[in-house]
């Protein structure tokens, strides 16, 4: 049986503490999805305070590289203000599953006692993305709020925060097009978006969240750094992070972008979302 990443850096520490299991450590860490640039800077770090500190045993490595791995793990609260008209954006390329998560928080959001939530299909030219949409609404018990296949995405969401105004206030998601080989459309894209949601959402309560797939590794820190450099990111969804054994990709893009983690997807059903919590995620990371 193929061992968990975990387990390899458990078996890492009953090394000695030389310069050949710090070259390794940083293998290990690359090989769990952690940049290059990150690993070699983690280990150096780890190596210069088991110097300092005389640390030599092998569970006090392990909780110092925790706390060196904390340090770079950003975690957030995101709550809509039930006072108030939210607007949220959801960003991400392509086949990461950010409709699927729409629809988690949707339905999340609606279990929590949230009434008025409204989904804005702002994705307008994947044909399958408005039917995708408006199926996930069907199942979630949620409105949503679309315009033909091919027509003005920010048009859309401007409808979508009239229809929830109507009714007082809560939450607008807007699924928005993840289409990256297309990249300068994109961007104009989802900047006019940008400008419609900032507008129709009330003070402080307009999200931009990125949904990235946890088992894409570096692909995933250039994604978010392509939509952050476009419109700026609020918080991360981590999709798909039961089927991937390494997920180390929210330590390099805390560390690279310092972007936080707001909610983690665990499996298809709708109810597999939750808040994200850093000190469990590294637990998990490292076997502890």
């Amino acid at each position: 049986m193929k061992k968990s990443f975990a387990e390899k850096i458990k078996g890492l520490f009953g090394k000695k503490l030389d310069e050949e299991f710090f070259e390794d450590l940083t293998d290990m860490l690359i090989e769990g999805d952690v940049g290059a640039k990150t690993a070699f800077e983690i280990s150096d770090q780890l190596e210069e305070c088991c110097r300092k500190e005389k640390i030599e045993g092998q569970q006090e490595i392990l909780l110092k590289l925790k706390e060196i791995l904390l340090s770079y793990v950003k975690e957030i609260k995101l709550q809509p203000d039930l006072s108030k008209i939210n607007v949220w954006m959801m960003l991400g390329v392509n086949g990461v599953g950010k409709t699927t998560s729409t629809a988690k928080l949707a339905n999340m959001f609606k279990k929590e006692g949230i009434e008025n939530i409204v989904l804005a299909s702002a994705d307008t030219f994947r044909a399958a993305a408005i039917e995708q949409l408006a199926m996930h609404a069907d199942k979630v018990g949620v409105r949503v709020v679309s315009h033909q296949h091919g027509s003005d995405p920010s048009a859309v969401v401007f409808d979508a925060a009239e229809a929830l105004k109507a009714k007082g206030n809560g939450i607008v998601l807007a699924d928005t097009a993840g289409r990256l080989h297309n990249k300068e459309n994109l961007v104009r894209e989802l900047q006019k978006i940008d400008k419609t949601c900032a507008l129709k959402a009330d003070q402080g309560c307009y999200k931009k969240v990125i949904v990235i797939d946890a088992t894409t590794g570096q692909n995933a820190l250039r994604q978010a750094e392509v939509f952050n450099e476009a419109v700026g990111i609020d918080a991360i969804i981590l999709t798909k992070y039961d089927s991937s054994a390494k997920g180390g990709v929210a330590i390099s893009i805390g560390k690279e972008l310092n972007l936080p983690v707001a909610f983690v997807c665990t499996g298809e059903k709708y109810d597999n979302i939750d808040f994200f919590n850093s000190e469990k995620y590294i637990d998990e990371f490292l076997g502890l």
